[in-house]
C-alpha cells in the first residue's frame, strides 16, 4: 500500500478510503495534501489509531477534489453514507456547539445533546452555545410547561388511553408530578392532546414564535412579589432569567442558520474553481465557476431557484442535515477572512445589473 501511495499519489485536495480485504470500507479521511497525510499513516507508532487502521486494511483508494472546502464536504457526506467503524466522529464541532433535541414517541422530551446522531429525534433546535446553561434553561422550560425528564424507555399511560386489562390505582412515584412540575403522562394524570400541546407550545418558543412559557412565569413572579413571597419571586426571577437567556441565544447564535446564506466562490487545484450555494448553513447547490456569459446566467438562474423558495427561519434544524450545518459553521469560523469572498444573492444580482 505505501509502494502504491508513493508511486501514485498526489500532494493535492482530495479524501480516501481504506478498504480491508473482505471489502469493508474501515476508514474515510481527507486531507489539503492526500499524499503526505496518507504516508503518515505508514509512520504510526503500533499504539496509535492510524497504525490500527493500516493494519485492518488492505487497499487504500483516494478522489482528488477541487480544494480543501470540498474534501470536507466529501468526506463528510461518504461517512455518513458508509459508517466506517474506525470514523467514531461525525466532524462535529462538539466543543462549540449544543442542541436542543425533541424525542419522538407518545410523550416527547427535551434533551440537550452534542450534535445529532441517531434517528429518535423528531427535530432539533439550534445550535446553541454553552451547553450547561442550554441545560439549565431547558429544564426550566420542562418545569414550566409540565414537560418529562424522566427516562426515555419508560412507558406512557395517559388518562384517554385505554386498558387492556383492569389494574389496580397507579401510585404517581415520581417527585416532579407530585410537585406539579410534570403533567404525568406516565400515570394517567393528562390525556395526549393536553400533554402534545405542552409540546407544540415548547417548540413555539424554541421557533421564538411564542412567548407563553416567559409569560406564565412573569406572571407568577409579579403575583408571588404583590403577595410579599420574596423569596419565591426572586427564585421564579432566576427561572425567567435562564429562559430569557435562551431566548437572547435565537437571536446571538444563529449565525450558522440564518446568516450563512450566500454564493461561496472557491479557488481550485489547477483553476478548478466552484460556487456553492449555500441557505442557511448547508449547501444547496455546486457548479464549476462561470468563465462566460452563458455559464453566469445560468448560475444566476440556479440561484434564483434557490434562494427563492419560502423556508421558515425558525431555529429547527432537520436531523439529516445537522452535520453539514456544524461543518460550515466551524469552516467560516477557522477562516473567518473567506466570507470576505461570499455574495448574497440579492447583491450579487445588484452589482451584475449595475455592470
Amino acid at each position: 500500500m505505501r509502494a502504491h501511495v508513493r508511486a501514485n499519489c498526489e500532494d493535492r485536495p482530495g479524501v480516501y478510503r481504506m478498504t480491508s480485504s473482505d471489502g469493508e470500507i474501515v476508514y474515510v479521511g481527507k486531507s489539503k495534501r492526500v499524499r503526505t497525510r496518507l504516508l503518515s499513516y505508514f509512520r504510526c507508532g503500533p499504539a496509535e489509531k492510524g497504525s490500527r487502521i493500516v493494519r485492518d486494511a488492505t487497499t487504500i483508494e483516494w478522489e482528488y477534489t477541487p480544494s480543501e472546502f470540498a474534501a470536507l464536504l466529501a468526506e463528510l457526506r461518504l461517512i455518513k453514507k458508509l459508517r466506517p467503524r474506525f470514523n467514531v466522529a461525525m466532524k462535529r464541532d462538539a466543543r462549540h456547539f449544543a442542541f436542543i433535541k425533541v424525542t419522538k414517541g407518545p410523550a416527547n422530551k427535551l434533551l440537550v445533546v452534542r450534535g445529532a446522531g441517531d434517528e429518535s429525534a423528531d427535530v432539533y433546535y439550534g445550535p446553541y452555545h454553552g451547553a450547561q446553561r442550554v441545560n439549565d434553561a431547558v429544564r426550566e422550560l420542562n418545569d414550566a410547561l409540565g414537560l418529562r425528564d424522566c427516562a426515555s424507555d419508560r412507558k406512557m399511560h395517559f388518562a384517554d388511553q385505554p386498558e387492556l386489562f383492569e389494574i389496580a390505582p397507579r401510585t404517581p412515584g415520581c417527585i416532579r408530578h407530585e410537585i406539579r412540575k410534570c403533567l404525568g403522562p406516565c400515570v394517567g394524570a393528562c390525556t395526549v392532546n393536553e400533554y402534545g400541546s405542552r409540546v407544540r407550545m415548547a417548540r413555539a418558543f424554541l421557533e421564538g414564535v411564542d412567548d407563553a412559557p416567559l409569560e406564565g412565569l412573569r406572571s407568577e413572579m409579579l403575583a408571588s412579589s404583590e403577595r410579599m413571597e420574596f423569596e419565591r419571586a426572586a427564585a421564579l426571577r432566576d427561572k425567567l432569567g435562564r429562559l430569557e437567556s435562551l431566548r437572547e441565544q435565537f437571536i446571538r447564535f444563529r449565525f450558522a442558520v440564518e446568516t450563512l446564506s450566500f454564493l461561496y466562490e472557491v479557488p481550485g487545484h489547477a483553476g478548478d474553481d466552484r460556487v456553492y450555494l449555500i441557505r442557511r448553513g448547508r449547501v444547496r447547490a455546486e457548479r464549476p465557476a462561470p468563465k462566460s456569459p452563458a455559464e453566469r446566467a445560468e448560475i444566476r438562474a440556479l440561484a434564483d431557484d434557490v434562494f427563492s423558495g419560502v423556508e421558515y427561519e425558525g431555529a429547527a434544524v432537520p436531523t439529516h442535515e445537522i452535520d453539514e450545518l456544524l461543518l460550515l459553521s466551524s469552516w467560516f469560523r477557522r477562516f473567518p477572512s473567506e466570507l470576505e469572498r461570499t455574495e448574497t444573492h440579492k447583491v450579487a444580482r445588484r452589482h451584475r445589473r449595475s455592470a
